[in-house]
């Protein structure tokens, strides 16, 4: 039987799942700075992790998981997006806050609770905040960063990315703002100097840094 790891040990292989799924090097230094550890705390949780098989460390000092590591971290990231849409649907949580709730939830749901919610929940492609569900990352095939639009251009936000869900006030800006999936939104203005891009959103204008814009993925209509 396949150990289950701990909940430190959970919150690690999401994020290295993340970091590969997005084609980024998995290093120690950036999984420090994603889990805002140090990385002698780091380093000491790797070599936990390396013994346990949950991961392995090539001559580059990149991080891969294993076959096992791998199928616990998209357990532990598909019960967190369920238990996202479970605050959402049934005890509405605001938007802005599903993320953290669920991150103090998530390592307690069992399989068989598991289950029953993904059926319960109609087995949904990605979370409330459009990330996709492992398994269904072609859904976002099409969208494209909002850095990547031209003023003038029109678009339907589909999707905030997991590493702005990890700040509260931006998530909190972000809804107050209306800059949620399915929301229409358009181009109105992209300063290089400011290094900012001006959207349009329900009569709401909205001013975004480039760095937050370019974790903010959206399809062109």
């Amino acid at each position: 039987m396949i150990q289950k790891p701990t909940p430190t040990i959970e919150d690690y292989l999401g994020v290295i799942y993340t970091l590969d799924r997005d084609g980024e090097k998995v290093i120690g230094a950036r999984l420090a700075e994603l889990l805002d550890v140090s990385p002698p705390t780091v380093t000491v949780t790797l070599k936990r992790m390396l013994r346990d098989n949950w991961i392995t460390i090539d001559d580059k000092k990149q991080i891969h998981l294993t076959p096992t590591g791998s199928i616990a971290a998209i357990s532990v990231i598909r019960r967190h997006m369920l238990t996202e849409w479970l605050l959402s649907r049934v005890l509405d949580i605001p938007w802005s806050e599903l993320h953290a709730e669920a991150d103090k939830l998530e390592h307690s749901i069992s399989k068989d609770v598991e289950d029953h919610l993904i059926s319960a929940l109609e087995d949904p492609s990605a979370c409330p905040h459009g990330n996709p569900m492992p398994g269904q990352e072609s859904i976002s095939d099409d969208w494209q960063v909002l850095t990547s639009f031209l003023i003038g251009d029109t678009c339907v936000i589909k999707r905030i990315h997991e590493w702005l869900e990890d700040d509260p006030g931006m998530m909190k800006f972000l809804e107050a703002k209306h800059v949620l999936p399915e929301k229409t939104a358009k181009i109105i203005d992209i300063s290089h100097t400011n290094k900012n891009i001006q959207i349009c959103i329900e009569d709401n204008y909205t001013s975004i840094d480039f760095d937050v814009a370019d974790k903010i993925f959206a399809s062109r209509i």
